[in-house]
């Protein structure tokens, strides 16, 4: 996937992509308007829909409405290191879901992209050019 990233001002960076624009901003504690998403917010917001994709298939492979289902996430920050050191995600299952689907739509969850990509990271390059 190839992206366009820049900056419209104040702390605002933007990513273009095929024919979206993602916009971030930093909160106003640190110097920016909080007119869109913190960009680390947006890498967590990736994983808790990532995971969402997943138990949505699951239940619409299955003939399951997912009518009332949600999931609540938090994560949990190491004091030490300034780090997300735990993740929960608790899926919020609709009435009538049956029992025997319980472990497999956990398995399910625990397919998605974003959370595989953290248990082997990609190599990442970085370097400059001129304009």
């Amino acid at each position: 996937m190839e992206m366009t990233i820049y900056f419209p001002g104040g702390k605002r960076v933007y990513a273009d992509y095929d024919e979206f624009t993602v916009e971030t901003d930093q909160p106003p504690r640190g110097g920016g308007d909080g007119s869109a998403p913190a960009p680390f917010d947006l890498f967590l917001v990736s994983i808790g829909t990532c995971a969402g994709i997943y138990a949505l298939g699951f239940m619409q492979q299955r003939g399951i409405d997912p009518t009332g289902s949600s999931i609540a996430m938090s994560s949990h920050v190491d004091p030490t290191l300034g780090l997300v050191s735990r993740i929960e995600i608790d899926l919020k299952l609709p009435e009538g879901f049956p029992e025997k689907y319980k472990s497999a739509i956990v398995n399910a969850m625990n397919q998605c992209k974003v959370k595989k990509h953290l248990a082997q990271p990609p190599e990442f390059e970085i370097r400059t050019s001129d304009v």
